[in-house]
């Protein structure tokens, strides 16, 4: 079970209390006063780790809990703090605050960190009240509670290239065909059910792109029916989105009517992804009804169209050299505007 969403429970630890003492020691009749601070409680933070797959650790174990600050004690000795708690989430990973539904945090990258939670501040001890006109203070303060909340984790895939099409178009068998991922591939719909990334290798560019194969859309998918919500949050930050159509039109259907529908629940699910490059791939290029419904397909369409077939590889160098193409522009262009926000 791939869980991409969980409900945690998180508390940053609490601020050890101050002491409340006086030295005693031999010819020292009237020692002074020596309660040493609390120490301050753990926070909370994540970070971004490749190495995590899913929120599984979450999903199993929702309560996690920073340690508390020690406490102060006599002779002047300070309480230690308390560690940090440290939950290492996969990158893409989002934290919402349940009570708010704000976003608070969004790991991007590996070793990202986000602080959620600060520890609460430890106590004084009866040392720091000492003055001139209180020589012998009994007074301390106790620490503080950490903060504390309701959370909820929400990983959305980060890839270059998006693959979206109806259940059996093709997706998992061409990721398995031109990436080292090998998801898992069926004669029967939704043989995917969670969101697989691969990584296309180009050896003699020296260049490498990443493609996510997306649970298969249905209409309605934009209300929630099917997969719905869970496939398409892991589209909105691929930067380039492949729509893979069926050009036999397996179980009567139509492959421009396809297309056109998954536009739209794109469309009506965030309006902003139809701004994203998009790639128009007619798969299944060996069967024999596809070449009469790709021409008929091409002409009406006004961004790139690329016919393949994962038997007899017709178009396979085509659109990988497409995808390459488009991402570096992306990136080019991301490096350059980063480039003018330094300057500026």
């Amino acid at each position: 079970m791939f869980y991409d969403e969980v409900k945690v429970s998180l508390r940053a630890g609490n601020g050890g209390d101050g002491c409340f003492s006086f030295r005693r020691a031999k010819y020292e009749p009237k020692g002074g006063p020596d309660g040493g601070n609390g120490g301050r409680g753990g926070s909370v933070i994540i970070i971004g780790d490749t190495n995590q797959a899913d929120l599984t650790d979450y999903y199993f174990k929702p309560i996690w809990q920073a340690k508390n600050g020690e406490t102060g004690r006599g002779s002047d000795q300070h309480g230690a703090k308390g560690p940090h708690l440290t939950l290492r989430v996969p990158v893409g990973t989002i934290v919402v605050d349940r009570d708010t539904e704000e976003v608070i945090a969004e790991i991007m990258e590996h070793g990202e960190e986000a602080l959620i939670l600060e520890g609460g501040v430890g106590g004084r001890g009866n040392r720091e009240f000492k003055s001139s006109t209180n020589r012998a203070p009994r007074e301390f303060t106790l620490g503080k509670d950490g903060e504390r909340g309701e959370f909820l984790f929400v990983i959305k895939t980060i890839a270059d290239v998006g693959l979206v099409g109806f259940p059996n178009a093709g997706k998992s068998t061409l990721l398995n065909m031109i990436t080292n991922a090998h998801p898992k591939m069926g004669a029967y719909p939704f043989t995917t059910l969670f969101p697989t990334v691969g990584i296309l290798e180009y050896p003699d560019l020296y260049q490498r792109i990443t493609l996510a194969d997306i649970p298969g859309l249905i209409e309605g998918a934009s209300e929630n029916k099917g997969l719905g919500h869970r496939f398409l949050k892991h589209i909105e930050r691929c930067k380039v989105i492949v729509i893979m159509v069926d050009m036999q039109g397996t179980d009567n259907r139509d492959p421009l009517g396809d297309y056109r529908i998954l536009v739209n629940e794109l469309k009506l699910y965030k309006p902003q992804l139809l701004k994203k490059p998009m790639i128009v791939v007619g798969n299944k290029m060996d069967e024999p009804d596809a070449e009469k419904n790709f021409k008929k397909i091409s002409s009406k369409l006004k961004i790139p169209f690329v016919g393949t077939s994962c038997i007899s590889e017709e178009g396979i160098d085509t659109l990988k050299t497409k995808l390459l193409d488009l991402v570096l522009k992306i990136r080019a262009d991301a490096q350059a505007e980063a480039d003018d926000e330094v300057e500026a």
